[in-house]
């Protein structure tokens, strides 16, 4: 069995969509970096398009086309940051709104949640993505937002997209779907077309994918949740620069070509990890060990170069197994062109409670790889290394 086939295309949009010469006077074949902060006017609130560049940008807007094109979708915003992304539609929710959230998200989306909404009157279950009668019943008449992410962050479950849509569109037309899409991309998941309302992403990670600029993102087809979130996005002010937006429009162009690259070198390091005696569990939705694996192939195109794993061992195994890595390096993040590597439960996920974490099952013994585009061969050796070391910790 293998993974959904990619039509045919995606890279041509990439390239293309937004980025039409004609659209400056100057024919410029590369979107011009417009910094401008205000716009001239014909006339009082006679303007062609632009008055404020928080309001609209040339080069924000280039981007944003382009971003809904590769998801298929109608629109596309983005903001100053993932969070930020994470942040605006939250605000589209209103005082006593209940958040149906996974169990197993991003630890600043869940302090997001926890820690801020809660102040703000907004409430939340957080649920396993993979349990639907679970998720099924924790429905509230007061429920707006359905949050999951697929894959998930750090475990990588895999959630039914098409069947969670099911159960909130048989719950109401009220319930708002949102699934985020860092870890896959629009090149190897498009919500959209499994039910999701709301497309978000970290534009940080793979999007952008080179470790310098820090962006979200949301796309969508609905026109009513365009406009509200259009309009948050002018209201609460969380809005990218034009030079970051231009260095994402820059990296799209490349996104399928290393999307296919980090697909090919994790599976690799995958697959060798998994041999490995000292290895107790990897976590890879192409791997048939993998709990949601044929979900994964009905409902993406392919998987990224983000997996996790369990070290036979405790704290001080893994420290010793990523204080030895050369070619990896230890930092949080992910989706860049080069490997990372790290340590969930001290770093991305230290802010979630601990009992949380226990129940998850983010361990001390789970490390998180972000495999990037170096030599398949050098990044084994780096691992093999560090795990013989390790092992004698």
């Amino acid at each position: 069995m293998s993974f959904k086939t990619q039509p045919k295309g995606f890279a041509t949009k990439s390239i293309h969509a937004g980025q039409d010469p004609e659209q400056w006077k100057c024919n410029a074949v590369i979107p011009l970096i417009s910094l401008s902060t205000t716009f001239k006017q014909d006339g009082p609130g006679e303007h062609r398009g632009y008055e404020y560049s928080r309001s609209g940008n040339p080069t924000r807007n280039v981007l944003e086309e382009c971003l809904a094109a590769l998801d298929n979708a109608k629109y596309g915003l983005t903001f100053s940051s993932g969070l930020g992304a994470t942040t605006v539609v939250l605000t589209m929710l209103n005082a006593g709104d209940h958040i149906i959230m996974g169990d197993d998200v991003y630890g600043g989306t869940n302090r997001l949640i926890r820690q801020v909404a809660s102040r703000l009157g907004l409430s939340a279950s957080f649920v396993d993505p993979t349990n639907l009668d679970g998720l099924r019943n924790a429905f509230k008449p007061e429920t707006k937002l359905v949050w999951i992410e697929s894959p998930t962050n750090p475990l990588i479950k895999i959630a039914d997209i098409k069947a969670i849509s099911n159960i909130c569109r048989q719950v109401g037309d009220h319930i708002t779907l949102a699934v985020d899409n860092t870890f896959l991309t629009s090149y190897f998941q498009r919500p959209l077309e499994l039910g999701a309302d709301l497309v978000c992403y970290s534009l940080t990670k793979y999007m952008n994918g080179h470790t310098d600029v820090v962006m979200g993102g949301i796309t969508m087809n609905s026109e009513k949740l365009y406009e509200k979130l259009k309009f948050l996005q002018n209201a609460v002010g969380i809005v990218p620069s034009p030079f970051d937006c231009y260095q994402v429009n820059r990296s799209l162009k490349t996104l399928a070509l290393r999307m296919e690259q980090h697909q090919k070198n994790a599976i690799a390091v995958a697959k060798f990890l998994e041999s490995h005696s000292f290895v107790e569990k990897v976590l890879h939705p192409a791997l048939p060990s993998h709990p949601q694996h044929k979900i994964a192939l009905q409902q993406t195109y392919g998987y990224s170069g983000v997996f996790s794993f369990y070290i036979k061992g405790e704290l001080k195994h893994s420290t010793a197994f990523l204080k030895a890595l050369k070619i990896f390096t230890l930092a949080e993040s992910l989706g860049g062109y080069e490997s990372l590597a790290e340590l969930p439960s001290v770093m991305t996920h230290a802010s979630v409670p601990a009992e949380d974490r226990k129940t998850l099952g983010i361990s001390d013994a789970l490390i998180r790889l972000s495999v990037g585009l170096e030599d398949a061969e050098d990044l084994i050796n780096d691992l093999k290394l560090a795990l013989e070391i390790a092992e004698k910790a």
